[in-house]
């Protein structure tokens, strides 16, 4: 065999590999756990594995630590308080304390920072700052362990500091799934189509009600070309997949106190042209407000956090397309992009000649926060990347499990945000409009979060978990991406990686009724059951007779979670929104005990805005009755209003039906108690 050929240059690049990766380790800082990305989640796995006696570095590509939380994001996401328990709710309460309130869901970004900055000092967590993942060096797949097959595990990660760190877990919480995509770890960006899950929601979208032009507006200039910020390619057939990622933007800190204000910034390359279609938009619907264009939202202190609102906004649409799978450098371009563009809105709107007086007299009365972001130029230091990769892992979560197959066996926390994206590209019509399309607004009633979404596939790693780039659908993703529930999934994977280290396991082979024993310990929520309601006192409050709460009941349509309203049942009750009239119903199932006459109640929270023509069937054992219930009138019985007295038999045969056909305002549906007439 001659010295030149091709199987003694494999030995030797074999050979070379691995005494480089054998050099790698000896040169390794060495920890227990190695946390990527320092983002909210990323701090609380971090701490989580800390505060059990493993040794922990977390390592961030920036200088802050928080990601949105601290980054802008002071209006928390959080659908239904109740089901965010745990480390997460215990950062709400921290920052409560800064405030001198019980817990806090509105604040500062300089606020957010200092809790997790305290909290990973009380925890003795490494913290370095500037480290960007390069390179990772992976063992040979092991083999098998407890009967299933275990994959290769990450021996070290190397950063572009040129800095080695070893573990025997990592925990990637980037925004943009770096780690995870270098350890061969399979993923997807972009939208499935509805055929690969079966989701109705998946792919492009039909019809966007939300965030829309409310006039036809040309996307074309003078010579017949589209205006900037409209794509002109191919939009898609309605369901089809694509790799087009939803708008990022920035969420913006603004103070309504001069002495505490910083002047709009113009940036370098500005360009009023950008802003075209804005202006024609303006021009023609002269009755919008300020409220029309951005979502401010007051945080304490005359400070904000404002997000997009409206069809043309602070959302960079069809900006983010290339983000998650670029470079370091591209994506620095494409961030520097959303602050050229964000930045250039505010200074439009604030000095352009053709913004309606209105408008730029009510923004004037803002500016920069001077006390925030005064190491990045008072601009928030994250961009909010709300989707990038996502894992394609054990288990794939999608729109049935946010809506139909709502509990798991391997629960480690709840969602209960609506499926929510933001639009995903902004096109012309055929009749010389535009539209924006990908927005997606569904609600959803509280659902368990798998374990298993965490983990990558089994033959894939055996060491690595991602609790933020997780492995679920767009349609799914869209409701999980929330902050609270990055901090969830974040104290589990803490958790899980200490129980592999002890253990010496893969990741998916921890002890998943330990992982639960211990996330119970701390508060978490990992079922309704265990949800920590706004009045306790009444939601432990115990019915006679069978009592059906709405989240045991059948619905058909989208109905909305609410506890606004004092007294209900449970934690919470549905309304239908006003919406979809004729389309939705609800239904109450009793299994009742024995054959007999029952008093039937219904309960409901009154007011103003409630229908006055509610239908009502019950079906007995003398068939079915319709009743109509004005419910603005409140119930004799606080929260029960009877229907009367019904004759059912034992079993599941007799329900309560509410419909919101022939409604003429919200209708409300809570509960209904069926009492045994004696």
């Amino acid at each position: 065999m001659s010295a030149s050929s091709p199987f003694k240059s494999m030995v030797v690049a074999s050979l070379f590999a691995v005494a480089l990766a054998a050099e790698f380790a000896r040169a390794a800082e060495q920890y227990d756990v190695v946390v990527y990305g320092g983002t909210a989640g990323g701090v609380i796995a971090a701490v989580a594995a800390a505060e059990q006696d493993v040794s922990v570095v977390l390592l961030e590509p920036g200088r802050h630590v928080g990601g949105m939380v601290s980054g802008g994001l002071g209006a928390t996401d959080f659908g239904r308080k109740s089901v965010i328990g745990g480390m997460s709710r215990e950062f709400f309460t921290r920052v409560g304390r800064h405030y001198n309130e019980p817990i806090a869901w509105y604040f500062e970004p300089h606020v957010a920072e200092q809790v997790f900055k305290d909290w990973l000092k009380e925890a003795q967590v490494t913290v370095l700052f500037g480290e960007r993942v390069d390179s990772v060096t992976r063992s040979e797949p092991i083999g098998v362990v407890n009967g299933q097959p275990a994959g290769p595990r990450i021996q070290t990660i190397r950063m572009k500091s040129g800095k080695v760190f070893a573990a025997k877990v990592f925990i990637d919480c980037s925004y943009e799934g770096d780690l995870m995509a270098r350890a061969g770890i399979s993923y997807t960006v972009g939208r499935e189509g509805m055929d690969q899950y079966g989701e109705s929601l998946a792919g492009r979208r039909e019809r966007c009600e939300y965030h829309q032009f409310k006039a036809k507006v040309s996307p074309y200039d003078e010579n017949g070309n589209l205006l900037p910020c409209v794509y002109g390619g191919d939009p898609g057939e309605v369901g089809q997949a694509d790799k087009k990622v939803q708008a990022y933007n920035f969420r913006i800190c603004l103070s309504n106190r001069k002495e505490n204000q910083v002047p709009f910034p113009k940036p370098a390359n500005y360009d009023p042209k950008r802003y075209e279609l804005l202006k024609r938009y303006l021009a023609a619907e002269p009755e919008l407000q300020l409220k029309n264009i951005m979502n401010i939202k007051m945080m304490p202190n005359g400070k904000t956090d404002v997000n997009n609102n409206g069809a043309f906004s602070t959302d960079h649409i069809g900006g983010s397309w290339e983000y998650p799978e670029a470079d370091y450098e591209r994506r620095q371009e494409i961030w520097d992009d959303h602050v050229s563009y964000v930045q250039g809105f505010f200074y439009f709107l604030a000095n352009d000649p053709s913004v309606p007086r209105h408008i730029q007299d009510e923004l004037n009365q803002w500016g920069l926060a001077k006390d925030e972001f005064v190491d990045t130029g008072h601009w928030p230091h994250q961009l909010y990347i709300r989707e990038a990769r996502r894992m394609i892992g054990e288990y794939v979560m999608r729109q049935a499990d946010l809506q139909t197959d709502r509990t798991k066996p391997d629960s480690i926390g709840m969602g209960s945000y609506n499926s929510d994206s933001h639009h995903v590209q902004r096109i012309p019509t055929p009749d010389g409009g535009v539209i924006n399309e990908g927005d997606m607004q569904v609600p959803v009633k509280p659902y368990e979060i798998p374990y298993r979404i965490l983990v990558p596939k089994r033959e894939q790693c055996s060491n690595l978990l991602v609790p933020v780039c997780f492995s679920a659908s767009h349609v799914a993703y869209s409701s999980l991406r929330m902050e609270p529930q990055y901090m969830i999934m974040g104290q589990a994977a803490g958790l899980a990686a200490v129980y592999a280290v002890r253990n010496e396991e893969p990741v998916a082979d921890v002890d998943v009724p330990w992982l639960q024993d211990m996330l119970r310990e701390t508060g978490a929520v990992l079922n309704l059951s265990q949800a920590i309601p706004d009045d306790p006192a009444a939601a432990k409050k115990t019915w006679p007779g069978i009592v059906v709460d709405n989240h045991a009941a059948e619905t058909v349509g989208d109905w909305a979670l609410s506890s606004v309203v004092s007294p209900y049942v449970g934690i919470d009750y549905l309304h239908d929104g006003n919406t979809g009239k004729g389309e939705k119903s609800v239904r109450f199932t009793p299994d009742l005990p024995a054959d007999g006459e029952y008093e039937v109640r219904l309960a409901y929270t009154p007011g103003p805005n409630r229908s006055s023509e509610t239908t009502i069937l019950v079906h007995s054992a003398d068939g079915p009755k319709t009743i109509k219930l004005d419910q603005k009138q409140p119930p004799a019985h606080p929260p029960f209003v009877s229907l009367g007295r019904f004759r059912f038999q034992a079993g599941r045969s007799g329900y309560v039906e509410l419909r919101n056909e022939g409604s003429n305002g919200h209708v409300v549906a809570d509960a209904v108690q069926f009492l045994p007439v004696k």
